[in-house]
């Protein structure tokens, strides 16, 4: 017989083990698992109802777009169309790569209007910054001006029920004057509004460690991109848990992180081709990550 006092204490000791294993903590609370879309970017224009389909199929809930602007919208159909697509596989957009024309170097807002408007009818959480052209990148005054922008982008999104979120490459981490980039992004941004979704081959490319940044600045980074490196060449992706980085110790500190979402992203190198290969990457993770 369970008596309320037995309930109590067993139930005591089932947070303690939990709070105590912060990974099992995550797989509790997040059994999602998200691919980047831009994975796909060979199939996805050719028939997007099919390529959400087998996206679903391979295991993956959620989402995260690429490649909108006011012309093209997504891949010639409206967000609305989308939306539906989405609904029916029962796939969440919760993030979406937007790169906002010329906003993050001129103020033009035309853009972003459009993408948060994109962003508000695929219901997603969060509209993500994902690339700063090279000219524009070059030095402190450069960072500092981009955080000034993603600062005021942060604000219009936030005003419409938005987060903003900028994705890291391996440039960010060039140092000028011995600051780097992405040190500048993340001291100069209001840490209430702007997040950071974390590209965890880069930043290992760069040679960086995640485990670094997460303690350096925790709760900032509420997204992953979780993409793998190839063991003979470095600048080729492979299948998750196929490759030589070592996933298990981010994972176990997604707390510390302030992850809510993770994509998997593969952009090159598939093993037979990209389906079976976000298929294989998606299995894994669910039985050795999550």
């Amino acid at each position: 017989m369970i008596t309320r006092r037995n309930f109590i204490i067993n139930t005591s000791l089932a947070g303690a083990a939990v709070l105590a294993l912060p990974s099992l903590a995550f797989s509790m609370n997040k059994k999602e698992i998200g691919l980047q879309l831009y994975t796909l970017r060979e199939e996805l224009p050719k028939n997007v109802k099919e390529t959400l389909e087998k996206v679903a199929a391979s295991g993956y809930t959620t989402v995260e777009t690429y490649g909108f602007s006011i012309k093209d919208q997504f891949w010639g159909l409206s967000p609305i169309e989308v939306k539906k697509i989405l609904d029916e596989n029962k796939l969440k957009a919760v993030s979406g790569h937007y790169n906002l024309g010329s906003f993050l170097y001129d103020g033009n807002t035309a853009e972003l209007i459009a993408a948060i408007e994109a962003a508000k009818i695929l219901q997603s959480e969060f509209l993500t910054v994902p690339w700063v052209d090279e000219p524009f990148r070059k030095s402190i005054d450069d960072y500092k001006k981009i955080a000034s922008r993603l600062n005021q982008a942060a604000k219009m999104c936030n005003d419409a029920g938005l987060k903003l979120a900028y994705h890291n490459h391996d440039f960010e981490f060039q140092k000028h004057n011995e600051v780097t980039g992405y040190e500048i992004l993340l001291n100069e941004t209001d840490k209430n509004l702007v997040y950071f979704e974390l590209d965890l081959y880069w930043v290992v490319r760069s040679g960086n460690d995640p485990l670094k940044l997460f303690k350096a600045n925790p709760g900032r980074f509420k997204m992953w991109h979780v993409k793998d490196m190839d063991k003979k060449n470095a600048a080729l992706n492979t299948e998750i848990g196929s490759g030589s980085i070592n996933f298990k110790p981010f994972f176990k500190e997604a707390r510390q992180s302030g992850l809510v979402h993770f994509f998997v992203e593969q952009e090159n190198n598939f093993a037979i081709n990209s389906f079976k290969s976000v298929k294989t990457s998606c299995d894994f993770i669910s039985k050795e990550l999550i």
